[in-house]
């Protein structure tokens, strides 16, 4: 929502400057203006009651919420859709799914004998070190061989 259309919700507004407002605050009886309103120029609508109300108490007694003074960001200037993972968690992950790897393989090694259910927990140990390769693929980092 632009300023200009938050302004015209808004009692005894008037400009103090470019991009710059003062009105009544809806959040609590008013006498004179005391809400401070600046669009900024991507923008944003920032609020400051000098009364004492929070942001989202006086968006609240607007009939909006606090996201409707941010205009939603063009989908290039998102972040990834997926969540971000830390990356010391993806590393005790990838840790704990190799040693099932190597387990398996000492016991191929030896000879030992492997049975069904540890067949198929190395198939997932597999699974989700291709999943953490294709996670960090798109970062492009340097693998050392």
């Amino acid at each position: 929502m632009s300023a200009a259309q938050l302004l015209k919700r808004l009692h005894g507004a008037r400009a103090t400057g470019p991009g710059r407002w003062i009105a009544k605050c809806p959040a609590h009886k008013d006498r004179s203006p005391s809400l401070s309103l600046r669009e900024l120029d991507d923008g944003r609508v920032l609020l400051h009651d000098f009364g004492g109300c929070d942001a989202a108490a006086v968006v609240s007694a607007l009939g909006l919420e606090l996201k409707d003074l941010f205009p939603e960001r063009p989908a290039e200037h998102r972040g990834p859709s997926t969540p971000r993972i830390p990356a010391a968690d993806v590393l005790i992950a990838l840790d704990h799914e190799t040693h099932v790897v190597a387990i398996v393989a000492a016991d191929v090694l030896e000879h030992r004998e492997v049975d069904p259910p540890t067949w198929a927990r190395l198939a997932q140990a597999v699974h989700r070190i291709g999943d953490a390769r294709a996670l960090i693929a798109p970062l492009k980092l340097k693998v050392m061989s």
